[in-house]
């Protein structure tokens, strides 16, 4: 049965950031499409925005790299004891976010409030606050998008305000709705806070076909060095450890195939340069030819100061003969969803949020569960070496992605969450 549909709410989403490319600055733009589809209207509030200013609010203090939040952070992670100085600083803060939140809703008459990962992990704890205290003063209908909660984080197990932790990541209210992104984060919202949710995964647009190449980015390989019979294999994610990324290096290394370059898209500097520093020994100790082409990859399409052309991750995956994604942690994983979406098979590791929900959906791609096997090193030769069998596991994962990650699969919660709200 049609879920009824409610039409013509002005939507205010709210975060610390809602700028680039990171996982909720993206998601929330899917959503605002979704939403826009069916005549609701988005505006923005963040401490960094990247969204047309007409329908934005940027409020410099609500980002969590403002000078006063890491003021804060320093003084309450890691920590044991607060001091007063701290419990005065945490709530000046927090009145001055709830006015401009007032500010922002009465600006742009929103009817609805989608806090976008500011209820749930604490790295603006006085925004969280704000947040907090404004939908139980206003009882405005709200739904919580929570990526990643702070009990999953190990640099937030030791702290000094457990009581805040408590009143707003997340909060209760009969106005407020959660929506979770996998199965395993839905099941300890439950069991710590005792509240329901919906689960609604990260999705891509798999009704619109791909970009391919064009003549802006018909050149990548060359441009990076490759030569035309070498095999690209991408890791298109940052250099963090938990991206597991020495696994591919080995995966190469047993491979031996001496067209093979791994290629690595994006950078290090978030948690420091020890871990790239051990995967170029890890790759020499190999005899992997393992490329860093961060300096070449943007957000947007665009010259350097030397000239040279920078692309895009999606100028990168139509080239790719193969993707890596070997992380250990993934909250979802819209890696994975791209290599989908571009019809690029993917090796991965069996990290725990696709174990347990998007495995079972029959998707068919190589597995290593914490090493690479003879068993995974057959398969992925198999695929790189038979045209017919690569693309027939291509297409199966692309049909399946947009039965289960499409728009069309958000639209129908999003309606289920708007219905629900009216009745508030």
């Amino acid at each position: 049965m049609m879920t009824e549909l409610v039409q013509g709410k002005n939507i205010g989403f709210v975060s610390t950031r809602l700028a680039g490319t990171d996982g909720v600055s993206l998601e929330s733009a899917k959503w605002a499409k979704v939403l826009w589809e069916d005549q609701h209207h988005s505006f923005w509030y963040a401490g960094r925005l990247d969204r047309d200013p007409a329908i934005s609010h940027c409020v410099p203090e609500a980002y969590f790299g403002h000078i006063e939040s890491q003021w804060l952070n320093q003084r309450i992670w890691g920590k044991i004891h607060r001091e007063p100085i701290v419990s005065h600083r945490l709530r000046s803060m927090a009145d001055y976010l709830k006015q401009t939140l007032y500010e922002f809703v009465e600006r742009f008459s929103i009817d609805v409030l989608i806090p976008q990962n500011v209820l749930t992990i604490p790295m603006h704890v006085p925004l969280g606050i704000a947040v907090t205290e404004f939908i139980h003063e206003t009882q405005i209908p709200t739904i919580a998008h929570h990526h990643d909660f702070y009990w999953e984080r190990i640099r937030f197990s030791i702290n000094c305000i457990g009581d805040f932790l408590d009143m707003a990541f997340p909060p209760k209210g009969p106005n407020l709705r959660h929506v979770v992104i996998n199965q395993a984060a839905q099941e300890q919202l439950s069991l710590r806070k005792g509240v329901s949710s919906l689960l609604i995964p990260n999705v891509f647009e798999f009704e619109k076909e791909p970009p391919g190449m064009d003549d802006y980015s018909c050149d990548v390989r060359d441009e990076i060095g490759l030569a035309p019979d070498d095999l690209f294999i991408l890791q298109p994610t940052r250099i963090v450890p938990r991206k597991g990324i020495e696994h591919a290096i080995k995966l190469v290394g047993m491979l031996e195939d001496p067209r093979c370059k791994l290629v690595i898209s994006h950078d290090a500097g978030d948690e420091g340069f020890e871990y790239q520093h051990m995967l170029m020994e890890l790759a020499h100790e190999e005899g992997v030819d393992l490329r860093f082409i961060a300096d070449r990859v943007s957000e947007f399409r665009q010259l350097d100061h030397a000239g040279r052309k920078m692309y895009t991750l999606w100028d990168l995956y139509p080239h790719a003969d193969l993707v890596t994604y070997p992380s250990t942690y993934e909250g979802f994983g819209n890696a994975l969803l791209e290599s989908f979406y571009f019809r690029t098979p993917v090796v991965i590791n069996r990290y725990s949020i696709f174990a347990q929900d998007i495995e079972p959906k029959g998707f068919r791609l190589p597995t290593m569960d914490g090493f690479v096997t003879k068993r995974v090193v057959r398969e992925v030769k198999k695929i790189l070496d038979d045209p017919e069998y690569r693309e027939s596991i291509v297409q199966h994962n692309y049909n399946l992605a947009q039965r289960y990650y499409g728009y069309n699969a958000l639209k129908r919660n999003l309606r289920i969450l708007m219905s629900s709200l009216s009745g508030v």
